[in-house]
């Protein structure tokens, strides 16, 4: 398996649809469960997702597409998931195949709503999956860039090294450039936490805020982010590395962030509903404010300070009005 490995990505979204394009850089056949059947025929016949990065065109005498995800479990040794944590838990209950020596690297940004755990957690509890098995890809890095083939980096964590580096050597190109990391937890807990500070920048955008304002709440955003994963996972850790701060920075800046475009919409006055139906692809970070916030609040006197996070969960769960929220919230920033 270590000469020759064979990768399948699980999922049919624009950050699953970059990893098959990395991984097609490297290999002659990728696995790709996608669970659309009509997505599945259309890429056999146009070369081409039909929802997601359609710029990209692939070969499809490299892909080994289906539906069925059993059938792609057992072809795979490195299995990468990229499903919206929200729906993810349905698809892994598909599964009737053993994952016992399979390998799991998680490309997912959120926490399972049915288990409040991050995805790596999830797998271990739920499905048994040693802890060795399983990795992180975060990044700073869009999918969008990626199509572009634009400089990107990516941040891949495992506890077995090895493991790893063999991820980070078939995702690897001339225009990806990847790291390896042992902090599997703190990487997994700031992919999650990151796209709620960027929630965050949106609704301030959208109630006009500038760019003053915008550097504040970034520089109080990282800093409530090495807070929040020191109490989930305590280990030595530069929160300024491009897995923490660079994943933070591209994700509450860029124009290709959707939980920035989502918070925008907030802050401009949309309701959550209106907002979340007028996107074509899900935010994560609507769903990981709820599991962020009630997992530091169960801590009682032990959580860690969040008002960023506090401030976009009144707004999104409780209906509070953002621009009080927002100004409350800029008397506890510094």
């Amino acid at each position: 398996m270590e000469d020759k490995p064979k990768f399948a990505v699980f999922g049919g979204g624009s950050w699953a649809t970059a990893i098959v394009k990395m991984l097609c850089e490297n290999l002659e056949e990728v696995g790709w469960y996608m669970r659309s059947v009509y997505a599945v025929e259309h890429i056999k016949k146009q070369d081409h997702n039909p929802n997601y990065l359609s710029s990209v065109e692939f070969k499809v005498n490299q892909l080994k597409l289906s539906n069925d995800i059993d059938e792609m479990i057992n072809y795979a040794d490195y299995c990468i998931f990229a499903i919206p944590s929200a729906f993810v838990e349905k698809e892994l209950q598909k599964i009737s195949v053993s994952l016992d020596d399979k390998i799991i690297f998680s490309a997912i940004k959120g926490i399972v709503p049915e288990s409040s755990l991050i995805v790596g957690d999830h797998f271990n509890t739920h499905y048994g999956v040693p802890f060795h098995n399983i990795g992180v890809i975060s990044g700073p890095c869009h999918a969008e860039e990626v199509a572009l083939e634009r400089l990107s980096y990516l941040t891949i964590a495992c506890a077995d090294e090895d493991k790893a580096k063999c991820v980070a050597k078939h995702l690897s190109s001339d225009y990806i450039k990847c790291t390896t990391s042992d902090d599997i937890i703190g990487t997994e807990y700031a992919a999650m936490l990151k796209n709620i500070y960027a929630i965050a920048a949106g609704i301030a955008h959208g109630l006009g805020y500038g760019d003053n304002f915008q550097s504040v709440l970034m520089s109080n955003a990282i800093r409530e982010m090495k807070r929040y994963v020191k109490k989930v996972h305590k280990m030595k850790r530069n929160i300024n590395d491009s897995a923490y701060l660079g994943d933070l920075l591209v994700t509450g800046y860029s124009v290709f962030s959707r939980n920035r475009m989502f918070g925008n919409m907030i802050g401009k006055g949309y309701t959550v509903k209106s907002a979340q139906m007028e996107m074509s692809m899900v935010a994560e970070g609507y769903y990981a404010t709820k599991s962020a916030y009630e997992l530091n609040k169960a801590k009682g006197k032990k959580k860690a300070k969040t008002p960023i996070i506090n401030a976009v969960y009144d707004v999104l769960y409780d209906g509070k009005d953002a621009k009080k929220i927002f100004q409350k919230l800029t008397e506890k920033l510094d």
